[in-house]
């Protein structure tokens, strides 16, 4: 990372890298415009969270955000997840607008939200039903006998949800506790289940919110590891929040460095140290630079606020 481009106008800065970025990575799959998000508080007053997010993001990319807190990271995930509804501005999906929930977004937070009464197996399983999968169906017309390819839709079977399920089970490394319940799970097993089930929908697009927050440092740079590996197979769209720069730079492709409230973008940092990537990727000199160059921004705006 020779040169990294600082531009202080957050609306010009947004306007000359995403017109790059289009170049580089074709459509966007999920495009922010000029979002707002104003929450009326019990005594009558108003906190503005986002102010003007313009942000697009493209498939296959790992995009990390970071920023000081109550800066609307999570805001900006639940409005992509359809959890909450924008004041203004709006999200698209393949230039359809986001109205709520859908299976083409996984979401993965903090807590585990796991069901408790559940197995693990069951856990991963369970979000399998309401799948459905386009099979390809040769229709003949009786009359002129011409063929004609249709897609129809249908659930999956026993079988391929096992299958599906056990997959899933073995990419993160859970094998043996199919059958445990939550309550017997270390916090970073539960946190492997959590990604296993988003991964068995087949999401497009993963959404995560600190997912290993709350987790001590080791099983941390496991996990790391682990959705690394995770990521160079199956290529998830990624959008992860995190207050770790380290995690940041670590993950991802690009990095969305926000501003304190009101939310928008300060910043979008290119990451092209090369992939696979591990936790002595850390020691690299780029990476360093890289690290330093973000936690500066980052920082300076910590201080910033406590004036």
């Amino acid at each position: 990372m020779e040169n990294i481009e600082k531009k202080p106008k957050v609306e010009t800065q947004n306007t000359e890298v995403e017109t790059k970025h289009k170049h580089k990575h074709g459509e966007a799959l999920i495009k922010i415009k000029d979002l707002h998000k104003v929450y009326k508080r019990k005594d009558g007053r108003e906190t503005n969270a986002l102010n003007g997010i313009n942000l697009n993001i493209y498939k296959n990319e790992f995009v990390c955000v970071v920023g000081p807190s109550g800066c609307g990271k999570t805001t900006t995930l639940n409005i992509i997840a359809g959890l909450e509804k924008p004041t203004s501005g709006s999200v698209q999906m393949h230039g359809k607008e986001i109205v709520g929930p859908g299976p083409d977004r996984g979401v993965i937070f903090q807590q585990y939200a796991l069901f408790p009464w559940m197995t693990v197996k069951k856990n991963i399983t369970y979000g399998l039903k309401f799948i459905k999968v386009d099979v390809p169906t040769v229709i003949i017309d009786k009359n002129t006998g011409k063929q004609t390819t249709v897609i129809k839709q249908r659930h999956y079977t026993a079988q391929e949800k096992r299958s599906l399920t056990q997959h899933y089970i073995d990419m993160v490394e859970l094998n043996g506790f199919e059958n445990s319940f939550p309550k017997e799970l270390s916090g970073g097993m539960k946190q492997r289940v959590a990604i296993a089930r988003a991964y068995a929908l087949n999401s497009e697009t993963l959404l995560l919110d600190e997912p290993f927050g709350a987790l001590d440092a080791q099983t941390r740079a496991q996990l790391q590891e682990d959705l690394l590996k995770t990521w160079e197979k199956e290529r998830k769209t990624c959008f992860f929040i995190t207050h770790d720069v380290d995690e940041a730079v670590l993950l991802s492709t690009r990095v969305i460095i926000m501003s304190a409230r009101p939310g928008q973008i300060k910043e979008i940092v290119e990451n092209n140290l090369p992939f696979p990537r591990s936790q002595a990727t850390k020691l690299e000199p780029e990476f360093q630079k890289l690290k330093n160059h973000i936690w500066d921004e980052v920082y300076q705006m910590y201080l910033d606020v406590r004036k």
